[in-house]
């Protein structure tokens, strides 16, 4: 078989496949918060019920992260461009669907459509750029496209607002529909195709039968966690059927000959360390991006667009520094800034939970905000470098799929487990008086998720990461081939 033939960063190919994947997460990412927004003229403009509009919010998040698993595995089992693609497709079908919808039903529906192409084509993503870059490049192409998915991430509820103020709540969604048309040009010319040539035909049904019950309990349950409260029996039950699943899913795993996720994977000193330091630092980023912002309203007296200005500058400094940040993770091994950079957080929130009433935004606020941005350029590109690149190329796919759910399960854990651990209790969020300390004890245990990230980050990520084969690429009729000038042979 030929050897592959991988991607240079610099070259017009590189910069082609950069921006498919930025643009491809950026629909998935933005339509995961960007609908928020728009509830109240949802709500308007359907005759909907507020259980209605939590739906429009669930239905994707359930349906994305119950099948993440699944889409890493089918993109290393039948080609990681091919996936992404129908990926892309599919949701660009669904959010037209949610576009045109004409009632509430019908739009849930078409939500959790939705949330199935974010799930096939977000771990494609980036299972894509580990797969097709050279091994010295990838880390620089992966900070890119953090800080070039966080502007996407910055500029959707801008956007969302203009689009509804200027004309309707439906134009978020079908917005999508040329980007996502613009993303299957781009792909089907520039981006080349990679799989797992080892990877089973078969689908392992058990496997994503019983991992996306278990995403999909645990999801649900944390979900409706902050509504219904820890003792509703929905909520019970929801977590406890999500347990199960997972403990079965591990069960199938462990006894499939052609497992979904193979369980050796996590034998890598290196893909578990990243895995568990994902859980702990995107816990604390769940919780600090949920109540900095709600902080800022009820507590300091901002403008909800002030608001939501203030943390801006971590997406500008992560724009700015990601890549480097990824350079310097591959120069010099990711055990430093995946140390330093979580410390580093740590003392920007230490700073942000003193934030108060009447709080200044350039002497209170901006300090820590700017540490905090700091932090994260510092270690989110060699974190997620380090969580696709401790396994061969082959695995790309579910290594990405695996780091997604954690990152997601923190996500939601966070916004509805830290309130209650910080005291809330029966309080209200929109209290000043009650949520002002909750807020401050809130930053703090998020400081020190930080700061045990940091700790793990030290003992568990090596000073350099071991080099693997690269993953086979085959013959793509969509694409052309790639030019000499853009491409070198990998050496086996």
């Amino acid at each position: 078989m030929a050897e592959p033939e991988l991607i240079k960063y610099r070259s017009a190919t590189g910069r082609w496949v950069l921006l498919a994947t930025v643009l491809g997460t950026s629909l998935a990412f933005i339509d995961a918060t960007v609908v928020n927004i728009a509830l109240p003229e949802i709500g308007r403009g359907l005759s909907a019920e507020a259980a209605g509009l939590q739906w429009t919010v669930n239905g994707y998040a359930l349906s994305l992260a119950s099948l993440i698993l699944l889409g890493g595995s089918l993109g290393d089992r039948f080609g990681r461009k091919r996936v992404f693609m129908i990926g892309i497709g599919w949701f660009a079908v669904a959010s037209l669907l949610c576009g045109l919808a004409p009632n509430i039903e019908l739009l849930i529906g078409a939500r959790v459509l939705q949330g199935i192409g974010g799930a096939l084509l977000t771990p494609g993503a980036l299972a894509i750029l580990e797969a097709s870059f050279v091994r010295d490049d990838r880390a620089r192409a992966i900070g890119a496209w953090s800080g070039l998915g966080g502007i996407g991430g910055a500029l959707g509820p801008f956007l969302g607002g203009w689009l509804v103020e200027a004309g309707s709540w439906r134009y978020i969604f079908l917005i999508n529909v040329p980007v996502a048309a613009f993303v299957l040009w781009v792909a089907a010319k520039h981006v080349p195709e990679s799989r797992n040539p080892s990877a089973a035909r078969r689908i392992d049904v058990a496997g994503v039968l019983t991992g996306a019950v278990g995403l999909g309990g645990l999801t649900y349950g944390f979900t409706a966690w902050p509504m219904r409260g820890p003792g509703d029996p929905v909520v019970l039950i929801s977590l406890a059927v999500g347990v199960v699943g997972l403990v079965a899913f591990v069960l199938v795993e462990r006894s499939s000959p052609q497992p979904m996720v193979p369980l050796r994977i996590f034998r890598t000193v290196a893909f578990a360390g990243a895995n568990l330091v994902t859980l702990l630092v995107y816990a604390a980023n769940g919780g600090v991006f949920f109540l900095v912002v709600i902080n800022l309203q009820v507590v300091a007296g901002f403008t909800p667009l002030a608001s939501g200005i203030a943390m801006l500058p971590v997406t500008v400094l992560m724009l700015l520094l990601s890549s480097r940040s990824g350079a310097l993770g591959q120069r010099i091994g990711p055990r430093i800034p995946m140390t330093a950079g979580p410390l580093v957080c740590a003392v920007a929130l230490v700073l942000m939970s003193m934030i108060g009433p009447d709080a200044s935004y350039l002497t209170d606020v901006l300090p820590g905000v700017v540490i905090f941005g700091l932090g994260l350029s510092l270690l989110v590109a060699p974190l997620t470098s380090t969580a696709l690149g401790s396994l061969d190329d082959a695995y790309a796919g579910i290594a990405s799929g695996v780091n997604n759910a954690v990152a997601r399960a923190a996500g939601l854990l966070s916004v509805a487990i830290l309130p209650l651990a910080a005291g809330l209790g029966a309080g209200s969020l929109t209290v000043s008086d009650q949520l002002h300390p909750v807020y401050r004890h809130a930053l703090l245990i998020c400081a020190g998720l930080m700061a045990a990230g940091s700790v793990i980050a030290f003992f568990l990520i090596p000073n350099r990461l071991a080099a693997h084969a690269p993953a086979d690429t085959f013959c793509d009729p969509c694409s052309p081939p790639l030019r000499p000038a853009d491409t070198v042979r990998s050496a086996r």
